[in-house]
């Protein structure tokens, strides 16, 4: 009995440190930066790169990704497709990291 109440307690005690260490994870917010492919990531994150050649690149197994000009990072996201539509502008993106994968509520030219 004494046992499975200390393996209880400390079960307990795991999940509850661990529990806000997940949730610190996934962070609203919005980032400044460039939509470009995984090809080119960094590269790839200015006002010249093309929408073709990303449409390229992802036709060619590479994915349309955020770099963020904040930590320098490239992050994947989802809605690729209105992603490709802000190629070669600096955008505004607002949605919920997740490690390296942002979960895009929108994307919107950045303001100059």
């Amino acid at each position: 009995m004494r046992k499975t109440a200390i393996a209880l307690l400390a079960f307990a005690l795991v999940a509850a440190i661990a529990l806000p260490l997940t949730a610190a994870e996934t962070a609203k917010g919005s980032w400044t930066g460039w939509i470009t492919d995984s090809h080119c990531g960094a590269k790839g994150a200015n006002a010249k790169h093309t929408k073709e050649c990303v449409e390229k690149c992802a036709h060619e197994g590479g994915k349309v990704v955020f770099f963020n000009e904040g930590d320098q990072k490239i992050y994947g996201i989802d809605k690729q497709d209105e992603a490709v539509k802000h190629v070669g502008h600096q955008v505004k993106v607002t949605g919920s990291v997740d490690g390296e994968n942002i979960k895009v509520d929108s994307i919107e030219m950045a303001a100059k």
